[in-house]
């Protein structure tokens, strides 16, 4: 329009001056009204007919891209999955040539069908990748972008390609500080990825960062979450000086935040699990109690309020930690952890039952890895309780049933790897295989990191040494790695305790009667300051077994009868059948013939059920994972002709 009205100016100047136009008549003046009218007429119809175009254009280019959405979808949700059909129906939107936006939304969507749904890996990437690359080109569109970075990133550590994965996550997280759901929602994913990786000083960096920004923003729920969960990583790393401020802090904001009920008792949760778990690493399990009686209450809290559909106002607290189901099964566990660090095996035989049936039917509907993570732990937890009870062919049953769930993840049997073989080992001491529970627990402890733990397998590994017999050397380096009087090496109050009480049976087997004599008190004063009642009952018998040696019946009985009744409440069969027989002993040197008889009697049926249990389990196929101790589990098992172990050691 400018460049016509120029033009005009211009002509008129090249003219110069010319005649006044002359004017015209009425006839004239109407005919031309009539052919400018009917011009008019044309160019509006033809304006309305071309915006009429556009808009069936426009329209139709909707209808072919919502058809083919609606088709790709209804593929996607059918019983079962037709997923091939799904990826056709949205590779038939590029053939269109559609605009960017929805160029970069169909390969979003077609990267996650492939990577969720198939294992074309190769293809999911290649569309992840160009999604994130268009969108980073399109402004305002974030939703886009940062879900291919996050999808594409966890692609990228699926193939083991940590270092393509680690800057996708810097880059998305550089760009995201005006869009506070996926700045934190990367962020966690970053942290995620470090803790993978062992690296827990970067991962606690980023949760501090996360923690600091949300403040910023001012959601105080996703600010508690990062530190929850760095509070999670410094426990892991065993700094506690660090953690109980933080616990502090976070309990703080906690019980002062105002907002959706189920969100403030899952932080309840999440705060009183870090609590628990840290008594029981501890070894405190008396000290344990009122926290865990929270735990348990407020679970209960969380199964009576139900979800409502409200979205927060703030988009950074778009968060939850953990479902109401997996936090159900969680208490479960850590229920199942005291339960059996305390020595009430029957309650923790309970818990298991009731977690082990939650987690079945969650895993019909739910493939999360933490559902089989549980599983591992509630598994490890209640072998351990079939050992003791007498119970070693289901143990056995079981370590094969934890090593079919490691055998479908690297990454679960490279976390559960060295509890495995401690779990052999165990089953090894129980069936009288010292050598192959030596094996066991060497191989444990080459493959483990954790302090406790490796403070529990060289426990462990001294008793073996004990029973042998002829490993002095061997035995004397061990028991100075864990020596509970000088610098012990972990915080454990149990461990220490079970530290003493193995100095007490190796100075027994010595005949160092007094000196054995002090090491086991110190066990029992620690026993029983936290309910340790295994401990207690084992300790309770060796001094026993002691006094009777010395000629002392009196304080033997004294000994003995309470760690009998001990041995039977949790129920501990190696402790009864020890006990059984020294009031068999005693009583027979005191002269009480009837009560000689009863014990007799106890300690032959104790003895029978134990002898039962050891020819089964001796006899399973699963029984040659004993001789397993490198690589990944075997997968088959071959069938044994009869039992190969000594029987003396139960008779």
């Amino acid at each position: 329009m400018f460049q016509d009205a120029l033009g005009g100016r211009s002509r008129e100047s090249r003219e110069g001056r010319r005649a006044p136009p002359r004017a015209p008549s009425s006839a004239s003046l109407w005919r031309r009204l009539v052919v400018v009218e009917a011009k008019m007429a044309a160019q509006a119809a033809a304006a309305a007919q071309a915006a009429a175009a556009q808009a069936a254009q426009a329209e139709a280019a909707d209808s072919w891209y919502l058809a083919l959405l609606g088709f790709a979808e209804h593929f996607r949700t059918s019983s079962p999955p037709k997923i091939r059909l799904c990826v056709h129906c949205l590779q038939a939107v590029f053939p269109f040539k559609p605009p960017q936006r929805i160029e970069a939304r169909t390969h979003l969507q077609l990267g996650s069908v492939l990577y969720h749904h198939t294992k074309n890996s190769e293809q999911a990437r290649s569309h992840l990748e160009k999604a994130w690359l268009i969108s980073q080109q399109i402004p305002q569109f974030e939703d886009v972008k940062f879900e291919a970075a996050s999808l594409l990133s966890e692609l990228y550590c699926q193939e083991n390609s940590v270092d393509a994965a680690k800057p996708l996550l810097r880059k998305a997280i550089q760009i995201s500080q005006q869009t506070p759901y996926w700045h934190c929602r990367l962020l966690f994913q970053l942290a995620q990825l470090h803790t993978l990786e062992k690296d827990l000083v970067s991962a606690c960096d980023l949760l501090g960062v996360g923690a600091e920004y949300a403040r910023v923003v001012g959601s105080e729920y996703t600010r508690a979450l990062f530190l929850l969960s760095k509070g999670m990583l410094l426990l892991m790393e065993r700094k506690l000086q660090e953690v109980h401020p933080l616990l502090t802090l976070c309990g703080q904001i906690v019980e002062n935040w105002q907002g959706n009920p189920i969100q403030k008792e899952s932080l309840r949760v999440f705060f009183l699990v870090l609590q628990v778990t840290h008594y029981l690493d501890a070894g405190q399990v008396k000290s344990v109690k009122p926290c865990l009686k929270q735990l348990q209450q407020c679970i209960q809290t969380i199964s009576t309020l139900h979800d409502d559909e409200i979205l927060p106002s703030n988009p950074a607290d778009l968060f939850h930690w953990l479902p109401k189901e997996h936090m159900c099964v969680l208490v479960y566990l850590v229920t199942v952890m005291h339960s059996m660090q305390a020595g009430y095996l029957e309650k923790a035989q309970k818990y298991t039952d009731k977690a082990l049936m939650q987690l079945e039917k969650l895993k019909m509907l739910d493939c999360s890895p933490i559902l089989s993570s549980f599983q591992v732990i509630l598994l490890e937890h209640i072998i351990m309780c079939r050992l003791v009870t007498g119970h070693k062919a289901t143990a056995l049953q079981e370590i094969s049933q934890v090593c079919q769930l490691c055998q479908q993840s690297p990454r679960l049997f490279s976390n559960h790897a060295a509890q495995l073989h401690t779990l052999l080992g165990l089953y090894c001491v129980s069936v009288n295989c010292m050598d192959n529970a030596e094996a066991q627990f060497t191989t444990a402890l080459r493959l483990t990191n954790h302090q406790e733990l490796w403070a529990f397998i060289v426990t462990n590994l001294a008793s073996v040494y004990i029973r042998e017999g002829n490993r002095h050397q061997e035995l004397y380096s061990l028991l100075e790695r864990i020596n509970p009087d000088h610098s012990f090496p972990v915080s454990s109050h149990c461990l220490r305790a079970a530290a003493f009480y193995v100095r007490g049976l190796f100075s027994f087997f010595q005949g160092r009667y007094n000196e054995a004599k002090r090491f086991l008190r110190e066990t029992l004063k620690m026993s029983n300051a936290e309910d340790l009642n295994r401990l207690t009952a084992c300790s309770l018998v060796l001094l026993g077994h002691i006094f009777y040696v010395l000629g002392n019946h009196r304080e033997s009985n004294n000994m003995v009868v309470p760690a009998m009744q001990l041995a039977s409440k949790i129920p501990d069969m190696s402790v009864q059948l020890w006990s059984s027989a020294l009031l068999r002993d005693l009583n027979k040197a005191c002269g009480n013939a009837m009560d000689a008889h009863e014990a007799a009697q106890m300690h032959q049926n104790f003895s029978q059920q134990l002898l039962q249990d050891h020819i089964e389990a001796c006899s399973l196929p699963e029984h040659n994972l004993i001789t397993w101790t490198d690589g990944p589990p075997p997968v088959q098992f071959q069938a044994q002709n009869g039992p190969n172990t000594s029987l003396a050691s139960l008779l």
